[in-house]
C-alpha cells in the first residue's frame, strides 16, 4: 500500500488555536496509509530575498519538509479578512529562490475555522490565489469553512457528530485528491 506523507501548515502561532485543534481532529479521520508532519513557521524570519543565496536553517528545514511531502493541508485563521502574515511569510520562504518552489505540484487543501459563522472563507480565497500561482493543484469542492462553536467536537477532542458526516466528506475528497495527483 502506497504510503502519503502530508505537510500540515497551520497559520497560526496561538497556543489554543482553534486551527491547530481541528487539524489534530481531522488527522483522525485519514486512512492508515496517510501520515502527517506538523511544518514549524514560529521560527522563520522575515522573508528577504538577499537571503535566498544563504537561506537559515529553519528555512532549508522547511523547504525539505515540504518537499518530502506528497500533499499539503492548510489550516488557516483570518487576520482582517485575509491569511496570517506568519503563513504568508512561509509560503514565500518555501517558493524561493525562483525557480525552486517547494510547493511545485504538490496537492493542497484549504480548510479553517474561526468563532465567525463564515469561517475563514475570506482567508481560504486569499490563500488559494497564492497557491494558484505556486502551480499546486488545490481542491476545489467542497468548500469547508468551519464556525468553531460549541459541538464541533465531543469530550475527547474528536469531531462532534453533528459536523463529522461533513468533515469526513472532505476528508475523502482530499485523499482522492492526492491520490490524484502526488
Amino acid at each position: 500500500m502506497a504510503q502519503y506523507q502530508i505537510a500540515v501548515v497551520v497559520g497560526s502561532l496561538r497556543k489554543d488555536s482553534f486551527n491547530k485543534k481541528l487539524a489534530g481532529a481531522l488527522e483522525k479521520l485519514f486512512p492508515a496509509d496517510f501520515s502527517f508532519i506538523h511544518v514549524r513557521i514560529d521560527d522563520l524570519p522575515l522573508y528577504n530575498q538577499d537571503d535566498d543565496g544563504s537561506p537559515s536553517a529553519q528555512v532549508t528545514r522547511l523547504k525539505a519538509e515540504i518537499a518530502a511531502a506528497q500533499g499539503v493541508l492548510f489550516f488557516t485563521p483570518e487576520y482582517n479578512r485575509s491569511i496570517p502574515g506568519v503563513l504568508k511569510n512561509a509560503i514565500d520562504h518555501a517558493s524561493r529562490p525562483y525557480g525552486k518552489s517547494s510547493w511545485n505540484s504538490k496537492p493542497a487543501g484549504v480548510i479553517g475555522a474561526s468563532v465567525g459563522p463564515i469561517g475563514t472563507a475570506m482567508a481560504q480565497q486569499h490563500l488559494r490565489n497564492i497557491l494558484a500561482y505556486l502551480n499546486m493543484p488545490t481542491l476545489g469542492q467542497p468548500e469547508a469553512f468551519i464556525h468553531n462553536k460549541e459541538g464541533l467536537y465531543d469530550a475527547a477532542g474528536n469531531i462532534g457528530e453533528a459536523s463529522l458526516k461533513f468533515l469526513q466528506g472532505w476528508v475523502d475528497a482530499y485523499v482522492a485528491w492526492v491520490k490524484q495527483h502526488a
